[in-house]
């Protein structure tokens, strides 16, 4: 009697094999489409080496219009740029990127806007933007300067030994010119006329070669943002006179005032009496002070306690994305901030409990810290002013050394980004407050001998003798 087909043997084994087979197909499937439909990965390396910063997330997920990457170079070299570029349009799908071969193609990258000088061009329809280079701090950079038109300045005053934006060597400002022009501001200083008034009666005198105090100063109107980077001569009454105009007239400052106490042979900055009194009138007092930080946090980074380390900040616009990210103080003074009127002023950031303030050292350099007052202290503040129908913003800062490049350069502290912030905060750019790219560095493992020797025996002989245990295990096992 024949058998019911479903009944034999090799009918239900073909069976169970095509149900398995379009099953693992279905999977398969589902995998691809949830793949490409919803592209997650988690970046496990210690610098983020593989992931887009807070300031490019921010950017990207807030465009509000279409935007072209488009990127040129022979075919065989597209998947590297896939690499970064792919996680720009993984944001949003307001980003569309070509690959364009300029050799197989020559008249559509003629059209597309290629030249020699950059194969990475970014069009938010607005302008375009070229990137130097195929790194997200260039690509972000273009980015920002194709959606942000128009001109945005920041004035760098020189009127009494400013640090210099010219200047690349660890004490200059090169660094801040570099990350300004990146978000599209212009950079220039501007000069005072005159020299910068003597800091005491007994050097009044005008000496021979010297020139005359200018007549009258005035910021130019076309400046954003004015920068006071640590002046260390006492400033004339017109340079303040025109500060405070500038300011009042609906102007953004960011003053960046060194200590005035003498450590050891260092001469350290003079006082501008009339300056400090300024920017009393504001609600923000300088004190004459030195802050010592006493809490050990800047032992982990190999400095110490007259650099005081800042991992908390206030909840304030500038400071909120530095959360957890240590920035560093060298040589700072304390402040003391008061609102009154029509001035709103808020603390940024300070010191903790474990600190003291200072008002003298020896010429050694010893320092009694008993002597000192305890902290907290006030390291940075900022003011929102109202004179008459113009709105003013300033911030001040007790130390201009931790805007150097030495500092500003370090891709472990939040220096460099604080300062953007403050910028961005001053001329208004709030939606460009955030942690920007950092320049990918590579790490090296340094091993030394007994390392290497560990290492031996662990991948050449260990290893391998506990594989071939495991096996041998297993035959014996089923022997």
């Amino acid at each position: 009697m024949a058998k019911n087909w479903m009944s034999t043997r090799q009918t239900k084994f073909a069976a169970y094999v095509t149900v398995y087979i379009l099953m693992i197909l279905a999977v398969l499937a589902a995998v691809n489409f949830l793949g490409n439909r919803y592209d997650k990965s988690y970046d496990a390396t210690s610098n983020k080496q593989f992931s887009l910063s807070d300031q490019t997330q921010k950017l990207v997920k807030g465009l509000n219009r279409d935007v072209k990457i488009i990127y040129f170079d022979r075919q065989d070299q597209f998947a590297q740029a896939r690499d970064l570029l792919q996680r720009y349009s993984n944001l949003s799908s307001k980003v569309h990127v070509d690959y364009i071969d300029p050799v197989k193609k020559p008249q559509q990258a003629r059209a597309a806007g290629f030249t020699r000088d950059s194969n990475i061009i970014v069009d938010s329809g607005l302008r375009r933007e070229p990137a130097k280079s195929l790194t997200e701090e260039e690509v972000t950079g273009a980015l920002i300067r194709s959606l942000k038109t128009g001109s945005r300045n920041v004035c760098f005053l020189s009127a009494g030994g400013e640090h210099s934006i010219d200047d690349q060597q660890p004490g200059g400002f090169s660094v801040l010119k570099t990350v300004l022009e990146r978000d599209n501001y212009k950079t220039r200083t501007i000069t005072a006329q005159g020299e910068a008034a003597p800091p005491d009666k007994d050097k009044a005198a005008v000496t021979v070669g010297q020139k005359p105090a200018a007549a009258n100063f005035e910021v130019p109107k076309d400046c954003n943002v004015l920068v006071v980077g640590g002046p260390q001569l006492a400033y004339a009454p017109p340079v303040v006179e025109g500060i405070k105009s500038y300011v009042e007239g609906g102007g953004k400052a960011l003053f960046m005032l060194d200590d005035p106490v003498k450590i050891g042979r260092d001469q350290s900055a003079v006082d501008s009496p009339e300056l400090l009194k300024l920017l009393e009138g504001w609600g923000i007092t300088a004190n004459k002070d030195l802050v010592l930080d006493l809490s050990g946090i800047g032992r982990i980074f190999g400095l110490g306690p007259e650099i005081p380390m800042i991992t908390q900040y206030e909840s304030h616009t500038i400071t909120r994305p530095l959360e957890r990210i240590p920035t560093a103080f060298p040589l700072a003074r304390s402040l003391d901030v008061k609102s009154g009127g029509n001035n709103v002023v808020e603390k940024l950031f300070g010191t903790t409990e474990d600190s003291v303030a200072v008002t003298e050292v020896a010429p050694n350099g010893a320092i009694d810290v008993k002597k000192g007052k305890k902290g907290p202290f006030t390291l940075a503040a900022s003011a929102t002013i109202t004179a008459g129908s113009n709105k003013s913003r300033i911030i001040v800062v007790g130390t201009s050394q931790w805007a150097l490049n030495n500092l500003t350069g370090s891709n472990s502290l939040g220096n460099r980004d604080l300062f953007s912030n403050m910028v961005n905060w001053l001329s208004s750019d709030e939606d460009l407050i955030s942690i920007r790219p950092k320049e990918q560095t590579n790490q090296a493992l340094n091993m030394n001998a007994q390392r290497q020797v560990s290492m031996f025996w662990l991948s050449v002989v260990f290893f391998p003798l506990a594989v071939v245990a495991m096996g041998l295990g297993t035959w014996w096992k089923r022997r």
